[in-house]
This record gives structure tokens, C-alpha cells and sequence, in this order.
């Protein structure tokens, strides 16, 4: 007895629906490297596609098949970045589902970076959120597909605001003590004031199109220099001076910090082409406030080239 195939019946209420899917679809996520083990992903996935006023439902098993599918082609190397991991199953939704002209994959994850502390080299893990998004509109044979790859990192920040009011106050002290203007300018070279410090999040993400490439490793590593300085799970007694006094040598704002990942956003992607869109975003969780501290910028590269060369 064949049972009935109820979503493709017509709904009593027929209007077009712009997303209909699954959210939060948790899966491990392998991904190929040549020469080098793969990378693990701890992903959760939101899937959606658009439905006709004319269709009950969508076949929502699809997505999952569709999903298990390019995950085994992941594992074989047949797919190389989580982003191109979207987009192919942006693809193969449409078909899937042969009613449907747009579809969406949203990827969130974590996994593991191995880094090195400054100074003593002791060798620690870091967790750094990974975004994936790819949308495809059909478009005869050859769909249009955007896709996009970001992620959040957290470092420190010290405020430049605080640090001139201690550095004023310590100037008088010294004065008031009778030190030698030459030798104050000298102890400011090698000691820089303190002031109060913030943990940051930032967040890049850059779209494009299906064909472009952009490197997670560089976006990561465009959002930890754009803060005052990295930080770590585990420091030595000389990792720890060396970050301190990174920090208080590089005090940025959270508007510093999303103009600093601008300029090298442009020095490190500027040759895509200028209808990529970035999204720049920093939040500071403040130390002497109960508030946090924001900043976003959201713009081409085209514009955001135009404006650092004061177009």
C-alpha cells in the first residue's frame, strides 16, 4: 500500500513561505587536507528553502540526506573549506527540491587551534567560532550562489583614554620628585602606563561569490591582530609580561579595532572583487563598567578601499 504524499497536497491557506527547513542539525564536520590530518568541526547546521503557496509542505528528509551526503564528500577530499561545504549543499537542495528557487545553509562551528605562547613556547589549544553561509537561486542550469566565512576570536584590549590619565598623573608625581624631564621620556619608553583592559570579541566575515577563495586562517588571523593583544589559555611568568606589556603598548578603543580590521581586511583580500561584502564587529566586555562596548561596520570591499584611500 503506497501511503499518501500529504506535503505535496495544496494547503488551505495558500500563500508563499520565504524559508521552511530544519535548525539546529548537529553534526561533526571532516575536512580534508592534503599533507596535513583534518580538520574537525563541531557544527550545527540551519537549512532552509523557500515553498510555493501551491505545496502543503517541504520534504524536510531531503536536507538531511542532502547534508549527510556532502559530509561523506568532505571525508573523501572532494570538498576542501566549510563555506564551499555550504554552498555545495545549497546546490544540491535546489535539486532536491524541485520547487523551490532559493535555498540557504547556515553553518555554525567550533574547532580546536594549536597555538604556541610567546615567549616560553609552551603549546596550548584556542576554541575560535566558525560562520558558513551559502544562498542559491536557481537560475536555469547554472544557479547563482553567494557564500560566505567568518569568524569570532576573543582577545584583550586597554583603553587609551585611562592610560593618558595615568601616565598625566605619573608625569606630576615624577615631577614633584625631581626627576629629570630626559629621564621621565625615557621610563615612557620602556614602561608604558597602566590602564584598565577588556576582554574583546571580534568578528569578521567576508561573502562572495561561489568561484572566490578566502582564507579562514587569514581572517583569524586579521581579527587577532586587530585588538591590543592575544590571549591565552596558559601563560609563563615571561608569556605573561609579554602580553601585559604587548597590550599596554598597543591601547585601542572598540572603534580602533574594527577600523584596524578594515585596513587589513584591505591589505589581505583586496584583490576580490569589489561587490564582497564584509561585516566588521567588536564587543568589548568592559572591566570598570557593567557595560559592554560596540562597534560594526558593514560595507564592500570596493567602499571600504575607497574610503582608506580617501576617495
Amino acid at each position: 500500500m503506497e501511503l499518501p504524499d500529504v506535503q505535496s497536497t495544496t494547503p488551505d491557506v495558500r500563500i508563499n513561505l520565504t524559508r521552511v527547513g530544519v535548525k539546529n542539525v548537529k553534526k561533526l564536520v571532516e575536512v580534508s587536507r592534503p599533507g596535513k590530518r583534518p580538520v574537525i568541526f563541531i557544527s550545527n547546521f540551519d537549512v532552509f528553502v523557500d515553498l510555493p503557496g501551491s505545496l502543503k509542505g517541504a520534504n524536510l528528509s531531503r536536507n538531511f540526506e542532502v547534508i549527510d551526503e556532502v559530509l561523506q564528500e568532505a571525508i573523501d577530499g572532494k570538498v576542501s573549506e566549510i563555506e564551499e561545504l555550504c554552498s555545495v549543499v545549497a546546490r544540491k537542495l535546489l535539486d532536491h527540491h524541485e520547487y523551490a528557487e532559493r535555498t540557504e545553509v547556515l553553518m555554525r562551528s567550533e574547532f580546536m587551534v594549536r597555538r604556541e605562547t610567546p615567549v616560553s613556547k609552551t603549546s596550548c589549544h584556542e576554541v575560535v567560532k566558525v560562520h558558513a553561509r551559502a544562498v542559491a537561486r536557481r537560475n536555469g542550469h547554472h544557479p547563482i550562489i553567494r557564500k560566505s566565512i567568518g569568524a569570532e576570536v576573543t582577545g584583550m584590549t586597554a583603553c587609551p583614554c585611562a592610560q593618558d590619565i595615568m601616565k598625566d598623573h605619573a608625569i606630576h608625581v615624577m615631577e614633584n620628585l625631581g626627576i629629570e624631564q630626559e629621564k621621565i621620556d625615557a621610563f615612557f619608553e620602556e614602561v608604558p602606563m597602566a590602564t584598565h583592559n577588556q576582554r574583546g570579541r571580534g568578528f569578521l566575515c567576508i561573502e562572495t561569490d561561489d568561484d572566490q577563495h578566502v582564507s579562514l586562517e587569514t581572517i583569524i588571523k586579521v581579527l587577532k591582530e586587530s585588538m591590543s593583544a592575544s590571549i591565552y589559555e596558559l601563560l609563563k611568568r615571561g608569556d605573561e609580561n609579554y602580553v601585559v606589556m604587548q597590550a599596554h603598548r598597543h591601547p585601542r578603543f572598540v572603534e580602533d579595532c574594527v577600523r584596524e580590521m578594515a585596513r587589513s581586511v584591505v591589505k589581505n583580500f583586496g584583490t576580490l572583487p569589489g561587490d564582497s561584502m564584509v561585516l566588521l564587529r567588536q564587543t568589548n566586555e568592559e572591566s570598570i563598567h557593567q557595560h559592554d562596548a560596540y562597534a560594526e561596520r558593514k560595507a564592500t570591499l570596493a567602499e571600504l578601499i575607497a574610503e582608506l584611500n580617501g576617495d
